[in-house]
């Protein structure tokens, strides 16, 4: 259950900024996910202070690398020698100081003070004479003077952990690192898949009440142009849609299951991926899902009720354990859990949380379930294997090191398959020295970058067995 942060009194705080504080002291204090944060505190919000609250908390959680390092250097101290509620009140307003416009610099600072006042024994001066200074020296003369030349610099202008800005100045070059660290600052793009076994794109962008786009290389694809209460509409209900970037949809669509076969697909919760394949599959043959938490596979069960795939079975099973010799499939998609640092501008917290150790047990964790995969799959049968971080350790190395111990699997040349799709990848990359990454799509490796591509950043290979 999730701790509960003592409460400031309504006052004269603005309900969305008072909400926002409650999940900043939910994520830093307590550890809680920003997003589950959110859901308990803005229960009693409407859908404009809850629109607020969401961007006012999810922002300050993004950019606290960036804002810890404004205050420690207004308030001439280091930012972990402030009581945690003063650190979250001056979060709060030196995120809405430099990156909101819409309110009085004077509202700003006012309100966060009164949720220091209300929330720590003292402090709520210094929030006064910092914030204060911030409103004076004004946002562009503080942002403006920090510089993303090197990978320190790029983790502080950019709020990033200095690993993750290292690890892709080293992987990507130190342009492509930039760009993609800024757009893991801005919204993330939304996109829906219309559930092909009750209706069509076409048609779901007829019924929604919002402005959508087509995507011109994913059939089922639309993306979100106007905001839109995904969970609270009618059609999500019926099973019309589900929410999921084109990066995700070309997962399924890469590994091409035929209706009249058997799919296994590996830690298949939330169930995305498991019910676009039974949509490909035209709801014919089996997808078999397996999931090793009780919990989340009820809920993917529930996930393909809604969406009526009724050729998903769905097991509860650890991934990682060799199936029996008799069970054989066609296709097998391995999804294992990675790091995530494909999605950070959509998980405001996640960055904060996934470490280098952390990294390393999941390489570990990956190989297991990909032999996992490997050794379900029949003679002349495809393996997908996929991603939702930006991390060659996790990515083309795990891939490589697969391959040099299987020598039974060849790599498919699917960069050349899907150029249309807009999956291009990252080039050359260069490394430390110089020379030039295995990454390339000469290797036939697919991987989407949110600068670049505007959706999720997926890496996806394609195995075939001999």
């Amino acid at each position: 259950m999730m701790q509960s942060v003592s409460k400031p009194s309504a006052g004269t705080v603005v309900p969305a900024r008072r909400c926002a504080y409650a999940v900043l002291r939910r994520v830093f204090e307590h550890g809680a996910y920003a997003d589950r944060a959110l859901q308990a505190e803005s229960g009693a919000l409407d859908g404009r202070d809850r629109a607020l609250a969401m961007r006012l908390s999810y922002g300050s959680v993004q950019r606290t690398g960036t804002l810890d390092h404004l205050i420690g250097s207004l308030a001439e101290r280091p930012v972990g020698r402030l009581d945690p509620p003063v650190l979250a009140a001056l979060r709060l307003g030196m995120y809405e100081l430099c990156y909101l416009s819409g309110s009085p610099d004077y509202a700003v600072v006012g309100d966060a003070v009164e949720l220091a006042k209300q929330s720590a024994r003292a402090g709520h001066g210094l929030v006064n004479a910092v914030l204060r200074r911030a409103a004076r020296e004004g946002s562009d003369a503080l942002l403006g003077a920090l510089s993303d030349a090197t990978p320190e610099q790029a983790a502080v202008k950019h709020s990033h952990p200095e690993w993750i800005a290292r690890l892709w100045w080293q992987e990507l070059g130190a342009d492509e690192a930039r760009a993609l660290m800024a757009s893991d600052n801005e919204p993330s793009e939304v996109a829906l898949r219309a559930n092909t076994l009750i209706t069509d794109a076409d048609a779901l962008a007829r019924a929604l009440p919002v402005r959508t786009r087509p995507d011109p290389e994913i059939p089922e694809a639309l993306v979100l142009e106007e905001p839109f209460d995904v969970h609270g509409s009618p059609l999500w209900r019926a099973g019309a849609f589900l929410a999921q970037s084109r990066a995700a949809m070309l997962v399924a669509r890469a590994l091409g299951p035929r209706p009249d076969e058997r799919v296994l697909d590996l830690c298949a919760a939330p169930g995305g991926k498991s019910t676009h394949l039974a949509a490909l599959m035209r709801g014919g043959g089996e997808v078999l899902a397996v999931e090793r938490d009780r919990r989340r596979a009820g809920a993917l069960v529930r996930t393909a009720q809604r969406l009526r795939a009724t050729n998903v079975r769905v097991e509860v099973a650890d991934a990682a354990l060799r199936r029996p010799e008799d069970a054989s499939f066609d296709r097998v998609l391995v999804d294992p859990p990675c790091s995530g640092l494909g999605t950070l501008n959509a998980r405001a917290d996640l960055r904060w949380r996934v470490t280098p150790d952390r990294v390393s047990e999941m390489v570990s964790a990956q190989a297991k379930i990909l032999a996992a995969g490997a050794g379900a799959l029949r003679p002349g049968g495809v393996l997908v294997y996929s991603t939702c971080t930006i991390s060659s350790s996790e990515n083309e190395r795990l891939i490589a090191a697969f391959l040099d111990s299987h020598p039974g699997f060849a790599l498919d040349d699917l960069a050349a398959e899907l150029p249309a799709l807009r999956l291009a990848h990252p080039g050359a990359s260069r490394g430390r020295e110089g020379s030039t990454s295995h990454a390339s799509g000469a290797c036939g490796l697919v991987l989407t970058l949110p600068h670049r591509d505007r959706t999720a950043g997926f890496f996806i290979a394609r195995l075939r067995r001999s």
